[in-house]
């Protein structure tokens, strides 16, 4: 059966995750940086503010590559377009197939308005 989905983590590691704010988090940064991965996730506002009230106690602020963070708007509207069909964001179907055939059917139809 190719392409099937095994039991255990992915093989591979990713060379960076880009996430929204919600995710800037330390506990998130530190495990991302202990597995070699780079994070691109801008900082909070508030967490900025904090730092800087700490002056030098406060360390550097968190690089952030904002050409990546900049593409990460082309995964956002993929999603959103995909969850305008009722049928896939509610994930009626039974099968896994059928809902396999729903993705490809709205991906294809996406495909050809481009």
């Amino acid at each position: 059966m190719s392409g099937a989905v095994g039991r255990g983590r992915p093989r591979t590691t990713p060379n960076a995750v880009i996430a929204d704010r919600a995710y800037a988090t330390g506990p998130v940064r530190e495990h991302l940086r202990s597995r070699g991965i780079k994070a691109v996730i801008p900082e909070k506002k508030d967490s900025a503010a904090a730092r800087l009230r700490k002056g030098s106690a406060g360390g550097r602020p968190p690089a952030l590559d904002a050409e990546k963070y900049k593409r990460r708007n082309v995964v956002e509207r993929g999603f959103a377009l995909t969850k305008q069909w009722c049928g896939l964001a509610t994930r009626y179907d039974k099968l896994a197939i059928t809902y396999r055939a729903a993705v490809v059917l709205s991906a294809c139809i996406v495909w050809t308005k481009v």
